[in-house]
Formats: structure tokens, sequence, C-alpha cells
């Protein structure tokens, strides 16, 4: 049996991720992954694969491919319409498809991605222990383009659950955020982050969540560059912060006002322009 998909439309984007390379940062290698972990846990759980597996994280959604062989998969995150052959079909529960089947994915209510796993999970080569693309290094599968071939790996038994709703995005975000390392460059950081609001701009990515709002107030210059790590808040001299997601540079030489709480992260990921938010200063 021919174990593999076609892509027959990538939609705005659609990228390999798996749940990143950790522990590179020497390198100068971001930790890369699907911005939404938790989602592509869940699809991978659907499907019988373990939450490692590699599946495909989808920007505003549009992606059709054709099964060339049989095989389930899942899609989660925000609620998407899901068709198979046209058909309507249900997300957040594991879906069969048969050789030639096509499966249509369509653009979220809310937020931004959506996760696709295939049982087996897409087997393309490993690059420093993950099959994460990674847009700012460059490392691992290139972006997806129309007509590409994934290979899949050898199957499992989904396990499948009882009751998986779709992911909520909420239109307001209160963020938990660390102070420092160099909250000291800022007036009274505390009182500014707590005080201040923001919108998240169009200009945002898998590298950062770019905000637009009030203006921090801090020192004129630059430190020395110092790594920095995912969720690090940077604050350049317009005084507009930037949330350092999974595809961030790992070293940077404006301050870092303080550091979001990792598991708020995918809420930022899932974001969409001009969503609300506010930060929630944590001891």
């Amino acid at each position: 049996m021919n174990r593999s998909v076609t892509i027959l439309h990538t939609g705005p984007q659609a990228l390999i991720e798996d749940l990143g390379r950790p522990g590179n940062a020497h390198l100068g290698v971001p930790p890369s992954g699907a911005v939404d972990p938790y989602s592509l846990k869940l699809a991978n759980r659907l499907v019988g694969n373990a939450e490692t597996a590699a599946g495909l994280e989808l920007l505003l959604g549009g992606l059709k491919i054709r099964a060339n062989g049989s095989c389930t998969v899942a899609v989660t995150g925000p609620a998407t319409e899901v068709r198979v052959n046209g058909r309507l079909a249900d997300s957040h529960q594991p879906v069969h498809l048969e050789a030639e089947a096509v499966l249509e994915i369509g653009a979220p209510q809310t937020g931004l991605r959506n996760y696709l796993a295939i049982s087996g999970g897409i087997d393309v080569p490993e690059e420093l222990g993950s099959r994460s693309t990674d847009l700012l290094s460059g490392i691992g599968p290139d972006p997806l383009q129309d007509n590409d071939v994934l290979p899949l790996g050898t199957p499992n038994v989904p396990a499948g659950a009882d009751v998986v709703p779709p992911h909520q995005v909420p239109q307001t975000l209160v963020i938990p955020i660390l102070l420092g390392p160099r909250d000291d460059w800022f007036d009274d950081a505390e009182t500014q982050l707590q005080q201040g609001s923001w919108t998240v701009s169009e200009r945002s990515n898998r590298v950062g969540a770019r905000l637009n709002g009030t203006k921090l107030n801090r020192r004129d210059g630059e430190i020395p560059s110092e790594g920095v790590i995912t969720g690090a808040v940077q604050v350049p001299p317009d005084g507009q912060p930037v949330v350092f997601l999974n595809d961030h540079p790992t070293t940077g030489g404006y301050p870092v006002i303080g550091v979001v709480d990792r598991d708020h992260l995918r809420f930022l990921g899932q974001a969409r322009p001009g969503t609300s938010v506010r930060f929630r200063p944590i001891d």
C-alpha cells in the first residue's frame, strides 16, 4: 500500500511541524515546532500517533490533499470546516480516508492555525532530532507547495476520545508575564505592563507576536547581544513589545522586560491581528 499523501493545494501556508528541536540555542537554532503544541498533540492522539509525531500546521486553512493509500486523519485547533470528497466531515475526531479520497480544510472560524495529523505521521528526514520547519534558520523541510508528496510512517490503532471540543480563541488575551531580566531598563516596569493595552499586529508570524499600543518607556540605546528564550518580550526603541514565538532568533540586542508563561504562548500563536492583549505580571 502506498503510504503517502499528495498536496493538491497548500492554502496560505502549510508547514511540517512536530514538537520542535529545543536545546540547540548554543548552535543558534531556535526550538521551532508547533506554535500550538496542545492541538498537535491532540490530533496525533486521535489518529493513534505518538504525540511527538510530525503533522501539518495550517495558517488560515485552505489545505487540500489526496490520500494515496488508506489512512486516518484528524483536524484540531479552532473550529473549521472539514470535507472528504466534498462531503462534510467532523473535526476533532478520527476520520478515515480511502485511497484517492480528497480532504479539504477550510479557514478557521476564529484563531489562525489548525493542525492535521495523519496516521503514521509525516515521515520526512529529521534534522537535529526534529522534522519541524524552521522559517528563521531554514532548518527542516521547506514550506509545502502544491504537488508535494509526503511519505507516511507505520500507523497504530487510534485510541480516540469521548468528547473533544474545538479550541476556543478568546477575543481578549490576559497574558501572565514574569518580569526580567532587563526590567531595570524601564520606569516602573510592573506598572507599565499592568496599565498598558495592546493589539496583535498584522506583522506577527512564527518568529514573534508583534504588539501595537501603549508605548513602554525605556532607556535609550541597546544592550550587548545576549541570549533570548521562547516567550521573551523584547522592547525595541519604539516601545512596542514583541513576544518571541517558536522560530525566534536565539540572541538579541533589545532589553527583555519579561518572559511570558510558556503555557500561554499558544494563545498568542492563535491570535489574529486586532486581538486585544494585556499583561499580568506574576512572581
